[in-house]
């Protein structure tokens, strides 16, 4: 199936119905019997499913890193004033713009192959996709370098893969679930739940990454403002994915998150 988020080439997600035009069309099938589940990328889920709904298996992950793509550049340091750099994710704009003030963002749209054209056009110096994608696709290889999360903090539920089914059906959550994997859910679980809380959608500049070390995780987080220039964030650890999660929402709050938040919507 192809969905309104696929094909939506103009503008940013955000100003035409955010991340459910990726799922709702996928979520009508299920409810219409016209499919049993939907595979999605987790990045593309948003934070609450409608009721009925539930999330039967998060998948392995795959490398949750951006990619930086080009055909001039290896990396950004490497870009000169000016230079123009694709992307359609204003938490991937808002992190390049504070550390590259010099570099001119442009909106990106279109699925990957539509993107990597745009480039080869000349439209663009750079682009900025998920490595998970690229490699998903059999695109590895057009990746130059991979950002790192440090210095481009990921997605909540980027690189990860979701099922999706209706809750009531129970034989089939079960079949399922056999393909959860558990540490890529705690994750996703604890970084979904930054975003739940700060009301997270595509018109947020907000990332979230939790990493697994036995039964701790590390927590990281931010919420930015569209030019890069204030941001906040938090590092946390903890063994229970919504506490760690209460945790860094308190720590971004403390340093000015919703003040941040508030200013995007005037």
């Amino acid at each position: 199936m192809s969905t309104r988020g696929d094909e939506m080439l103009d503008r940013r997600l955000n100003e035409a119905g955010g991340k459910g035009l990726f799922v709702k069309e996928l979520e009508n099938a299920l409810a219409d019997g016209r499919a049993d589940f939907a595979v999605h990328s987790m990045k593309d889920v948003p934070a609450d499913l409608p009721p009925g709904f539930v999330l039967a298996a998060v998948m392995a992950r795959e490398d949750p890193r951006d990619a930086f793509v080009s055909n001039r550049f290896g990396q950004l340091p490497e870009m000169p004033a000016k230079a123009v750099v694709g992307t359609s994710s204003l938490r991937r704009a808002a992190q390049i713009a504070q550390r590259y003030p010099q570099l001119e963002m442009r909106l990106l749209r279109g699925n990957v192959e539509t993107r990597l054209a745009k480039l080869d056009r000349g439209e663009y110096d750079a682009v900025v996709l998920a490595v998970a994608g690229l490699v998903r696709l059999g695109l590895g290889a057009r990746i130059r370098s991979r950002l790192d999360v440090g210095d481009s903090l990921p997605a909540p539920g980027q690189g990860a893969l979701g099922i999706e089914c209706l809750a009531g059906r129970a034989e089939l959550m079960a079949l399922l679930g056999t393909l959860n994997n558990d540490t890529a859910e705690r994750c996703v679980r604890a970084e979904r739940a930054v975003s739940r809380a700060l009301g997270g959608s595509c018109a947020i500049p907000l990332g979230a990454y939790a990493e697994a070390s036995g039964e701790r995780l590390r927590l990281r987080a931010l919420v930015a403002s569209l030019d890069g220039r204030r941001i906040a964030h938090a590092d946390c650890e903890g063994a229970d994915p919504a506490r760690l999660a209460a945790q860094a929402v308190e720590e971004l709050r403390r340093q000015g998150a919703d003040e941040i938040l508030s200013a995007l919507v005037k």
